[in-house]
């Protein structure tokens, strides 16, 4: 039952990222809500499958926004100055990669997007092939 219109992020709890995030994810899918699923370093989390239990908890989380709240697209980040985790940007994207396709495997059929949030708080689009 929606309520509107949804999209999901996988974002960082940090609070520097959500603000242009969820702007980034309004315009680009023109949707007028954006559900939250934060962790300090998601990405990291993902890539690294160790954390089944914070694994499991997002993807039910996706669950629900995509089946309940009919969000059609996903978008996972990384950022700039990760407190959980901080690494650099070349190995962030390479965490990005491995994230993006462990959410693809859940198997909601769902646009998913990777995303980077720069120094200056911008948000820009990741490809991966």
């Amino acid at each position: 039952m929606s309520h509107g219109s949804f999209a999901t992020v996988i974002n960082c709890m940090d609070g520097r990222v959500q603000e242009p995030v969820i702007a980034w994810m309004k315009q680009r899918y023109g949707v007028q809500y954006v559900d939250s699923i934060t962790e300090p370093g998601p990405i990291l989390i993902l890539a690294d499958n160790r954390d089944l239990q914070t694994i499991e908890s997002m993807r039910h989380r996706t669950d629900i926004s995509v089946n309940k709240h009919g969000s059609h697209a996903v978008a996972v980040v990384s950022h700039y100055d990760c407190a959980g985790n901080p690494v650099g940007k070349d190995a962030q994207m390479v965490q990005l990669g491995a994230a993006i396709a462990r959410v693809k495997s859940w198997g909601f059929g769902v646009d998913v997007q990777g995303l980077w949030v720069d120094e200056n708080w911008q948000t820009y689009p990741v490809a991966f092939d």
